[in-house]
Formats: C-alpha cells, structure tokens, sequence
C-alpha cells in the first residue's frame, strides 16, 4: 500500500474511532485494526498518537471551513443571510445520525490542558468560524463584537446538539443570531 493510501486509511480511521469514543479510549492497535495498516507503517507515518490526533483535526478543519463557506455561497447571497447559513449547515450536521459533538470541544475537552498542539488547533479552528462571521457582519457595517456573538451561539449550539443529540439548538440559536443581526444591522 502506497504512502498516500496507508496516511488516508489511518486518518480516517482514527477519526472515526475518535468520534464515536473519544481520542483517549482509543488505542493505537484498535486504529490499526480498523484501518487495516501495520502498526510499523502507522509509527513511520504518526511516530505518536498526538500526532495522529493533530492530523485529524487538520484534515477536519480544512474540511469544515470549505464546507462552510461552500454552503453559505450556494444557499445565501448576502452577508446577512450567509451567516445565518451557517446555522442551517449546523442543523444539518447535528441531525446526522454520527454526530456525537464537535471533535475540536470533543478533544480540547479531553487534552488540551496537556496537549499545547491540540489546544491551538482548536482554537485556530473556533476563531476560523468567529472570522468567518466577522467577513460577514463586517460587509454589513456591524459591529465587531456581533461576530463574537455570533460564534457564542454557534459552538453553544455545537455543544448542547452533541448532549441533546438533537438539531433543535441549531434552529434556537439561528432564532437567536437572527435578533442580534437585525438589531445591529438591520436589512
């Protein structure tokens, strides 16, 4: 198996595994298992679970900012209603039978207190999403502090839908961004 193949397979893999019980309760031999790579071949390209971990969330966060922004330019056409696509992106998320939480709330939970690399690409990762609202409410002469506001609700969406196992935080959070653009910019 080619480098690429073998690197795909384990990301995947671990993600999986990571989503469904937690980066900790996982070991690297079940991550070999399920990806079907060596354990020698998994070392040589992660030399340490922490690794592994900061190769996910990578790979995740490009994945999520791409689809964001894919969703906000196909499903909304002005700044307005672009931020509160994200919310509809979110609502579909959760309502995904695997959703299980945000894996960036999920693993800075678990090891960002021990692991500096963890904390900071999850913290890359949120201010991505509060940048995001910040292009938004910015295009509509808002106030900065809106797009704060904004990713509050978006990650207390986040974490509520994984401990509710619903979509529901999606569409009250939506209700909420909603009032707090039309008072700061009305259309």
């Amino acid at each position: 198996m080619d480098t690429e193949t073998a690197e795909l397979r384990l990301l995947e893999a671990a993600e999986t595994l990571f989503d469904e019980r937690g980066v900790q309760a996982v070991g690297m031999d079940a991550i070999r298992t399920a990806s079907g790579v060596s354990l020698k071949r998994l070392y040589q390209l992660f030399p340490s679970k922490d690794h592994l971990v900061w190769a996910v969330l990578k790979r995740r966060d490009g994945a999520v900012r791409e689809a964001i922004a894919a969703h906000g330019a196909t499903r909304a056409d002005t700044p307005y209603t672009r931020a509160l696509a994200v919310f509809d992106y979110l609502g579909d998320w959760f309502a995904d039978p695997g959703f299980r939480g945000c894996a960036f709330i999920n693993t800075f939970g678990e090891m960002g207190g021990i692991s500096p690399d963890v904390a900071d690409i999850a913290r890359g990762h949120k201010q991505a999403l509060r940048q995001y609202f910040a292009e938004q409410t910015d295009a509509l002469g808002a106030p900065r502090e809106l797009a704060d506001q904004l990713a509050i609700l978006a990650n207390g969406a986040m974490v509520l839908a994984g401990i509710e196992g619903s979509a529901e935080p999606a569409v009250r959070a939506k209700d909420a961004a909603r009032v707090l653009l039309d008072a700061a910019a009305p259309r």
